[in-house]
């Protein structure tokens, strides 16, 4: 089939799902260039690179240059299984960082088959209908096809920060730049900042203005994180040191023995035991794997250092709507001029006279094809009672509008009636802001808001509806200028979500107090935070934080649970009292005018489902399914990756105290070598899986959710997580030292090494089972589910058994067989040097409050 023209498609049911299907096979996905992930053959390379590789590497050919062919090939093989260990490794992280990508894809609202749709921004082709609102980022190059009050923001193409007026194309309009005043064109990247409107898809990714000009962006390399270079200026300086002691101990061991060949064999291993490479495995692996977990549950992290702060979040700022409520709109009760109305019957067929008025200005007032779900339960409402009434005006033009204005808190709509001079307008919003645009006396005023205060405590959403008539040409600047007269009040109930109460009571156990903040009245706020959980008494306004100074309002927010009538713009302050109390704080958000707050908090939460974009480009963290619940069970995951990241990089500096001890510590005592390059390859085939797929897939420690929030100051790897770490190194290292003392004055050198050995291995696995619970005893980690440590445990079991017992491994190694006896000294003394720590864990483990 040829391709349809892209002008032939301005219908409003826009393209249909094979042909959209379609476009995107012949046109590619909507991306710009660059950003390619790694293949396998450049991980290679980059593993080619690293200071193991090399050592192992020249280790290897050491032995085939002096003639060991066995011990050569044994090595070269090491090196094939670390390329393909390193392999497993980096393909599982770059398969989760993919579908981060894919996830962190701009979404787009398009309209196929009639239907309105949100999208991976990706996913848009030529022909799309692009339905935009404020805050939207343009998904790709297109033309207006009809809005009203569309201002972008085109200084990502111009440089230029004033935004520029589009007008709906009429028939087919000359080709114009970026820039242009009153034009109908949209550029992909640029940001809606005023109005809405239909745009129809003219170009996507390498073909839109954006992606001809932006193919150096895929050479832009990402910055490093702070912790990063941190561990990197450390593996530098371990590098350093290795080579020093290396060549001490090449020296030393040529010197006194007169055997070369094996002094350098001996200091390449304590090179490749003294360089804890595996750091920054950790880092790379960790973050990456656990954004991936956090996004299945629900929550895309944008920036993952995010992942770090969210264990020390000791506030979370959430909105009412839609976070802790299920945003699901339905009208519960009407009222006009002191008659109320209660909803309660959804199949009731008739309404009385005395409201038509009021559900007929809510819908005039309400977006035309509605997508937010108070508009949606108007229209529901109209639709349901007033379907064949003169009350539905299907065949009015709107002619103009005046959108959400903040301060204000109403918006409106000018339309023009068939065959009629005169303008009608509906507005609608917070029952003050009406009563304020309809200047009715003190007494009508009392029983307003007396009425809308009742409905509030009932947990309602309360807006207030008026109407006026218009003449003339020029419509006035403001709503003020309009002579609105009142015509009632609308409560809108929406359901608290069922899980919300055992969410808030977690972060009350966790040692995280929340804070819910809504736009709505006291009452309303009250009642759902009472259903919620939180304590309702103390409830600060928007009202009151308008006249507080930085003081005061730092000392309210240390108590303040609750926060109503507050604009979006005050979240800010409220952010900023918070930090200055010494809170690290997250903020939920999803407007325009929520970005400041978001960026300024320590983790931005925007809302994956009604969120802007430009919420989303402000957060660290984006909500996939909007629900508070959601960012809770974030909060315990960020606190088990940080968790389970300083007991792998624990295990880590604890298993390199004893192996770098125990090629250095024999040669210099008059010792025969116990460790050799093939000994320290060994032992690095359970270090690598052990401490990123192993500890990163351990399950979060039963208290985690019970502790206070970590000390932000507090560093991933130092103080007492460091000095425990060393302490456990030391005593694997004694008694492997000693073991092999002990061995060497029993047994000949084969035997000995191999009875040393095989403590050193044992310990090893003890330590990592050791280091699974910072309070519980290894034993008692045992019954801890993680799947792959036991796969890590048997092959390292079975690898050895092999290296003791089959003759050919065996030589390779330069081990005898151990006798039974011997064996299970050695598993003894192995499980003994990890022994005393959980011992030590067990007298000093704080009895549970």
């Amino acid at each position: 089939m040829a391709d349809a023209p892209v002008n032939a498609v301005p219908t409003r049911t826009g393209l249909d799902h094979a042909e959209a299907a379609r476009r995107l096979a012949a046109d590619g996905p909507n991306v710009l260039p660059g950003g390619q992930r790694r293949t396998w053959v450049n991980i290679i390379v980059e593993t080619a690179r690293e200071p193991m590789f090399l050592l192992l590497f020249a280790a290897g050919t050491l032995y085939l240059v002096f003639g060991a062919l066995q011990e050569g090939l044994i090595l070269f093989g090491f090196v094939l299984v670390t390329l393909a260990l390193t392999l497993y490794q980096e393909g599982k992280t770059e398969r989760a960082i993919e579908a981060l990508r894919d996830l962190t894809s701009p979404r787009a609202l398009v309209i196929r088959d009639g239907e309105r749709l949100r999208i991976p921004g990706r996913e848009v082709v030529r022909g799309d209908l692009v339905v935009l609102s404020e805050g939207d980022r343009v998904p790709a190059d297109a033309v207006l096809i009809e809005g009203s009050g569309l201002m972008v923001d085109e200084s990502l193409l111009t440089g230029e920060a004033v935004p520029v007026a589009k007008s709906p194309a009429a028939g087919e309009p000359a080709p114009a730049r970026p820039g242009g005043d009153a034009t109908p064109f949209l550029y992909s990247g640029t940001l809606v900042v005023a109005g809405q409107g239909t745009a129809r898809v003219t170009a996507t990714g390498p073909k839109s203005e954006i992606g001809r000009i932006g193919t150096a962006l895929g050479t832009l390399e990402t910055e490093r994180s702070p912790l990063q270079k941190q561990t990197a200026q450390l593996i530098r300086t371990l590098a350093l040191l290795a080579l020093g002691m290396s060549l001490l101990l090449v020296l030393a061991h040529g010197l006194l023995r007169g055997d070369w060949l094996q002094a350098l064999l001996a200091g390449i291993a304590l090179a490749m035991a003294m360089l804890p490479e595996e750091y920054p495995v950790v880092l790379t692996v960790f973050p990456a794997l656990g954004a991936w977990r956090l996004a299945k549950e629900k929550v895309l992290t944008r920036r993952v250092a995010a992942i770090e702060t969210l264990g020390a979040t000791s506030v979370l700022c959430v909105d009412k709507t839609g976070t802790l409520t299920e945003n699901r709109m339905t009208v519960a009760r009407l009222w006009v001029n002191g008659e109320s109305l209660a909803m309660n019957d959804p199949a009731a067929v008739e309404l009385p006279e005395a409201f038509h008025a009021l559900v007929e200005y809510s819908i005039l007032a309400s977006e035309t094809d509605p997508f937010d779900p108070m508009d949606k339960a108007f229209l529901r409402l109209g639709q349901h009672f007033l379907a064949d009434t003169e009350h539905l005006h299907r065949d009015w033009t709107l002619v103009h509008d005046y959108g959400l204005n903040p301060a204000l808190r109403t918006m409106a709509h000018v339309w023009r009636a068939v065959d009629s001079a005169i303008f009608v307008v509906a507005v609608k919003g917070a029952p003050e802001a009406i009563v304020d645009l309809c200047h009715v006396d003190t007494a009508a005023a009392a029983d307003i808001s007396a009425a809308a205060e009742a409905m509030a405590a009932d947990g309602l959403r309360v807006l207030g509806v008026a109407r006026a008539q218009f003449e003339g040409k020029a419509f006035p600047a403001v709503e003020h200028d309009f002579d609105f007269e009142f015509v009632g009040l609308l409560g809108l109930a929406d359901p608290l979500r069922p899980e919300i109460p055992a969410a808030v009571r977690q972060c009350h156990e966790a040692g995280i107090r929340v804070v819910m903040i809504t736009g709505d009245y006291p009452a309303t706020a009250r009642a759902i935070a009472r259903q919620a959980g939180l304590p309702a008494d103390e409830i600060l306004s928007g009202d009151e934080l308008a006249t507080m100074s930085e003081a005061e309002l730092q000392a309210r927010m240390k108590t303040a649970r609750v926060c109503a009538r507050i604009a979006p713009e005050q979240k800010l302050a409220i952010v900023r009292a918070l930090k200055a109390n010494g809170e690290i704080t997250a903020m939920t958000g999803d407007g325009v005018n929520d970005a400041p707050a978001l960026k300024a908090a320590h983790v931005g939460i925007a809302m994956g489902g009604r969120g802007t974009d430009v919420a989303r480009e402000a957060a660290a963290l984006v909500l996939l399914d909007d629900n508070f619940a959601s960012i809770v069970n974030a909060v315990r995951l960020g606190r088990r990756i940080f968790d389970n990241m300083q007991k792998s990089m624990s295990y880590i500096l604890a298993v390199h105290v004893p192996i770098a001890g125990m090629a250095l510590l024999p040669v210099l005592l008059g010792l025969p070598a116990m460790l050799f390059p093939m000994h320290i390859a060994f032992l690095e085939l359970i270090i690598d899986p052990a401490c990123s797929l192993a500890f990163e897939n351990e399950p979060a420690e039963a208290d985690l959710m019970q502790r206070p929030p970590r000390d932000p100051q507090a560093l991933l790897f130092g103080g007492a997580t460091l000095w425990r770490a060393l302490l456990q190194g030391l005593g694997v290292l004694a008694v492997t030292l000693g073991a092999y003392a002990w061995a060497d004055h029993r047994l000949a050198e084969p035997a000995a090494r191999a009875f040393g050995f095989t403590t050193l291995v044992v310990a090893n696995l003890a330590l990592i089972f050791s280091n699974r619970s910072r309070a519980s005893a290894a034993l008692a980690s045992l019954a801890a589910p993680n799947p792959i440590l036991w796969i890590v445990t048997g092959a390292t079991l079975g690898l050895l058994a092999l290296a003791l017992y089959q003759p050919f491994l065996a030589g390779v190694f330069r081990f005898a067989p151990l006798p039974p006896g011997e064996l299970a000294v050695a598993f003894g003394l192995g499980l003994a040097s990890v022994a005393w720590f959980g011992l030590l864990k067990f007298f000093h483990r704080k009895p549970t409050p």
